[in-house]
């Protein structure tokens, strides 16, 4: 038995559902554990691409148990649109399970995240993907939230109709604006609730039942290490917790049944939204990482910032998640570029420090500093093993190991399956 947490290793958009759907040929059970449908995993299986924001890259897998779990918050519409395009396409959904205890994404949390959004006051703005997803977790925390739950229970109803009253109140004072109907509301949600009422389980009590018989099981993370409410670069990160130590807590597993952590990482960097990013580039080889990447949202559409490789974000990330291995993927992209450089240290008022800095006016001044080392000319998506790679990626590959002091696992070349080269058996290591 093996149990696995991929995690995000810089600010998202790693390529975690590409690796999730690899990985999960060896688990059992893969288990989302935190996010909502603001994250966004495209995975392409036999040339044939598949979008998920909320059903774990797994369910791909036909003989796969695939768990959302109570971390999660769940737009109901986003979901059933979901399950609805998988059977389209022919995927069984059989072994899909649900945590009942599982927040719920309102239509007062989309307006809400709205009109934050739109505020004038620029403090106020954080690049959200406007899908309810702060507020949901804002009303959980506050205890005024509802779980899958309390949508299956007698008087539900009525709970709906209410709550939707009162959130109604509170934005006719604090926006001037009126809250959705709650009639509406109530119908609508209790639809929700009997078309996904044969999903939900105790998902607790699931998966500790498989690490209990020795079942292989995955535990998958939705956005990035620099995106977690605690460890990221507050306030532009996301409303929970993407680090692997989220994984027990958003799945209802003690912490000790963890074996190995692996932090995906992009050969270089991106983020979207807000917020300071040392090694952005905004000349032609940024051009060239956005349009050979293919660097825009899978939930949003927006184009991704991006830059050269952090190697600074890359070891704070090892350092939060005990990270054992990376995953580095979109090697391919950096293809045709003559010089490629990475940041091993920042330089700050004059100095230079090699840790990440908590605050962001620090590390809105940081410089970054950089090595070069040769590009390569070759096209990699038809490489199918670490040695056939050429000899200036491969030493890229190895500086990014030694700078960060995290082995490499395994190396992604493409979006398909077969363009996924891996360097350890990570189910079989015990």
């Amino acid at each position: 038995m093996s149990t696995v947490v991929l995690v995000g290793a810089q600010w998202g958009d790693e390529g975690k559902g590409k690796l999730t759907d690899y990985l999960a040929r060896q688990a059992e059970l893969v288990v989302r554990y935190q996010g909502g449908n603001n994250a966004g995993h495209t995975v392409v299986v036999e040339g044939e691409e598949f979008k998920l924001h909320l059903i774990p890259s797994g369910i791909l897998h036909p003989d796969k148990v695939c768990v959302i779990g109570n971390g999660v918050v769940i737009d109901p519409g986003v979901l059933r649109r979901e399950l609805e395009m998988l059977r389209a396409a022919g995927r069984p959904l059989a072994a899909l399970y649900i945590s009942e205890r599982a927040h719920v994404i309102m239509p007062y949390h989309l307006q809400c995240d709205e009109l934050e959004e739109d505020c004038p006051d620029s403090l106020r703005r954080i690049g959200t993907t406007r899908r309810g997803i702060g507020p949901a977790y804002t009303d959980k925390h506050a205890r005024e939230g509802l779980r899958v739950v309390d949508l299956l229970e007698p008087g539900a109803g009525e709970k709906l109709r209410l709550t939707t009253r009162r959130k109604g109140q509170v934005l006719a004072k604090i926006h001037q604006v009126s809250g959705p109907d709650a009639e509406r509301v109530a119908q609508e949600y209790l639809d929700h609730a009997e078309t996904l009422r044969p999903f939900v389980r105790d998902t607790s009590l699931l998966v500790h039942e498989a690490v209990r018989d020795g079942r292989n099981v995955l535990f998958e993370g939705a956005q990035g290490t620099l995106l977690d409410v605690d460890h990221g670069t507050y306030p532009y990160v996301t409303s929970s917790n993407p680090t692997a130590g989220a994984a027990a807590v958003g799945t209802g597993v003690g912490p000790r049944v963890i074996d190995t952590v692996i932090g995906v990482t992009k050969a270089y960097t991106t983020r979207v939204g807000q917020g300071p990013f040392p090694t952005e580039l905004r000349g032609e080889a940024g051009e060239h990482l956005r349009a050979a990447g293919r660097e825009y949202g899978t939930t949003t559409g927006r184009p991704r910032r991006c830059g050269w490789l952090d190697t600074v974000i890359t070891r704070y990330a090892a350092r939060v998640n005990s990270l054992d291995y990376l995953a580095v993927t979109k090697l391919d992209v950096l293809t045709g570029l003559p010089v490629l450089r990475i940041c091993r240290a920042y330089r700050y008022q004059g100095r230079e420090i090699g840790d990440f800095p908590s605050r962001l006016s620090v590390l809105a001044d940081c410089e970054p500093v950089c090595e070069e080392l040769p590009g390569w000319t070759e096209d990699l998506t038809g490489v199918r093993s670490f040695e056939e790679l050429p000899a200036a990626a491969r030493a890229y590959l190895a500086r990014l190991s030694e700078l960060t002091g995290v082995p490499l696992g395994v190396i992604s070349v493409g979006p398909g399956r077969e363009q996924t080269l891996p360097l350890v058996d990570f189910f079989h290591r015990r």
